[in-house]
């Protein structure tokens, strides 16, 4: 399937993008459920490293929000990844914004979409993981449903922490979908200081409850100016997280301008957020000062994009949309071009 997926692919993007990606994810659970991984998994080199205090197998994950209910994870596997990150999920079930939601943009190797956070809820993802046979590295990516004010938000992240906490090996608290109301302005110093707060001593409770530590990693936007991502990155310090994914998708429409579906709502994915993206790694790198770990996400179309991000500062490294457009090759290239960078930091 490594080799073939150039000839799928115009019969995927034939169809809806969320169809296909049904599609897709079926294949995968169908190729792991007949035990046929060797038709579908690439061949990637070894190339252990520690981050976080975890044991990855190599540097390239994948980004949440391709398997948002922790249903899809053995057939996910297949594809080579170090780690997977699921969601984002939130406390209650809720089916996200209307449809259509996903646009795709294959001039610019590019997705909008504006999903809203749909998933089947944490006790439904819960079960899912927990049924599955996936034993590798886990991040769960957590949110707030769209009707929980931000003022009671730490609420909703603290049912979420203390659902997962037993099987996830990290957690993602999400504070930067554009997708949901409000969520963004979580970002802010102050807001984010007492969010991350409460949910590093809600942590703390529980590593000491179940004997073991879970570390709490956080999501931003690469819309943030450089001044406020400094100051974001001193909060991060201060409150004793373990790591920041920079970043999410943008608001910005740099580099689409005038394609079709440009102007649809919602977050810009793919190779035009690369250069942003990068840049808000450089930030973070510098203002961290090894301080945390940073996982680099977006844009990432190639291995030599992914050797970037680790040039910029990432430890560890994303994929979602140039899946889609690559497929699982992708993958192998990547850990291919990250094997042995030098020595991530181990906070």
């Amino acid at each position: 399937m490594t080799d073939l997926y150039p000839l799928f692919r115009p019969l995927l993007f034939a169809t809806d993008p969320e169809a296909a990606h049904a599609a897709t994810l079926a294949a995968l659970d169908a190729a792991a459920r007949f035990g046929v991984a060797r038709l579908v998994a690439p061949r990637v080199p070894d190339d252990p490293v520690t981050v976080m205090g975890i044991a990855f197998p190599n540097r390239v994950g994948l980004a949440a929000g391709l398997d948002k209910n922790g249903a899809h994870l053995a057939g996910l596997s297949m594809l080579g990844f170090g780690f997977l990150e699921a969601g984002t999920v939130t406390p209650r079930p809720q089916p996200g914004n209307p449809r259509p939601r996903m646009f795709r943009l294959p001039a610019a190797h590019a997705l909008i979409n504006r999903l809203g956070f749909n998933n089947e809820g944490v006790a439904r993802f819960l079960a899912n993981v927990e049924r599955s046979r996936y034993r590798g590295v886990l991040g769960v990516n957590l949110g707030r449903n769209f009707d929980t004010p931000n003022e009671r938000a730490a609420d909703d992240y603290v049912i979420g922490l203390r659902a997962v906490y037993r099987v996830a090996t990290y957690v993602t608290i999400n504070v930067s979908s554009p997708n949901t109301k409000g969520l963004r302005d979580l970002q802010s110093e102050d807001a984010l200081r007492a969010l991350l707060a409460t949910l590093v001593r809600e942590r703390d409770v529980l590593t000491d409850a179940q004997a073991r530590r879970v570390p709490l990693v956080v999501k931003l936007a690469p819309d943030l100016a450089d001044d406020a991502l400094r100051g974001v990155a001193r909060v991060l310090v201060d409150v004793g997280v373990d790591g920041v994914i920079a970043t999410n998708t943008t608001l910005a429409r740099g580099g689409v301008e005038g394609m079709p579906h440009a102007d649809e709502a919602g977050g810009l994915s793919g190779q035009p957020l690369r250069e942003r993206s990068d840049a808000v790694i450089r930030v973070l790198a510098r203002a961290l000062d090894g301080a945390l770990p940073i996982i680099g996400v977006g844009g990432i179309s190639s291995g030599e994009d992914a050797r970037a991000k680790l040039a910029a500062g990432a430890s560890l490294v994303q994929l979602y949309t140039g899946l889609i457009y690559r497929g699982p090759a992708l993958v192998a290239e990547a850990v291919q071009a990250t094997a042995r960078f030098g020595s991530a930091p181990a906070a």
